[in-house]
């Protein structure tokens, strides 16, 4: 497998810029990391396989503590044929107040056919005032599974803090031999209209999307999707995409969307991949 050379850009010497690209190939019987290169503040901890050789679980550690303004994360997961990986974080990512400037976070990925990623980082929290944008595009291969999700909360809630000035940007792009499956574009500007508004935040702190894009969903999977949310405080929604699922949470609660997303995962793995959900051990303590 070819993989790009790791180039850093001009940088304020201040800023960081953390590089991470990981490789995984699947070889006699095992999907292995063959390839672990990066640069400060990211980092690897070693794979874990807690449902078998065939799915290499990975924990990304970002060990400057938070994002601040300036800072450029630049991730590259390349999936070689037949391999199976699982890619989280630890704890939430802090996204803290700006100094003016913005941050950036770029994923990169390329499955190939027969592979699958799965990408399940905990959860966001944007500070107020905070600058940030994130890029996520992903390539994959005919016969190729993405499986993703995020969730993210504006303004540290629990300290009576809201998203009223700051601005976050997402954009999530699925390609499969060169045409787009689900593209995807989400904008934030913090204020305290976009904060209450309906066709905003509604008053809910917290949001979150469940992405699958490989094969194509029944309509009875989208049904039974909906049938396990047991939220109280947010609502939910549930669509197909051409081949895949999309879910969607706006409410009040990390811990309830992260729930019904779970559900979700261990509906998809059950119908279409016949095993169980494995939650990482890493969350455990994140899930009490």
């Amino acid at each position: 497998m070819n993989y790009p050379r790791l180039v850093e850009p001009d940088l304020n010497p201040t800023d960081w810029h953390g590089i991470l690209q990981l490789g995984f190939e699947y070889r006699q019987g095992k999907t292995q990391l063959i390839r672990n290169q990066g640069q400060a503040p990211l980092k690897v901890q070693r794979p874990f396989y807690p449902e078998g050789d065939e799915v290499c679980h990975s924990v990304i550690m970002h060990t400057a503590g938070g994002i601040v303004g300036g800072d450029r994360l630049t991730f590259d997961f390349h999936l070689a044929s037949g391999s199976q990986a699982l890619i989280t974080t630890p704890a939430a990512s802090k996204i803290y107040r700006t100094n003016g400037r913005e941050a950036h976070q770029v994923i990169r990925v390329d499955v190939a056919e027969g592979a699958c990623l799965e990408w399940l980082p905990l959860d966001s929290i944007v500070f107020n005032q905070a600058i940030y944008r994130q890029t996520m595009q992903i390539n994959l291969a005919q016969g190729a599974n993405w499986l993703g999700w995020e969730i993210t909360r504006f303004g540290r809630s629990a300290r009576g803090e809201k998203f009223v000035e700051g601005n976050w940007r997402s954009r999530t792009e699925v390609w499969q031999a060169g045409k787009p499956i689900w593209i995807d574009r989400q904008w934030m500007p913090g204020s305290e209209e976009n904060f209450a508004s309906p066709h905003g935040l509604a008053g809910c702190p917290v949001v979150g999307s469940f992405a699958w894009v490989g094969q194509v969903v029944t309509p009875e999977l989208v049904e039974k999707a909906r049938e396990l949310w047991a939220g109280s405080s947010g609502e939910i929604g549930v669509t197909r995409l051409s081949i895949g699922l999309l879910c969607r949470y706006r409410g009040h609660s990390s811990s309830e969307a992260r729930r019904w997303f779970l559900a979700v995962w261990q509906l998809i793995r059950v119908s279409y991949f016949q095993r169980p959900a494995c939650i990482p051990r890493v969350w455990q303590l994140e899930m009490r």
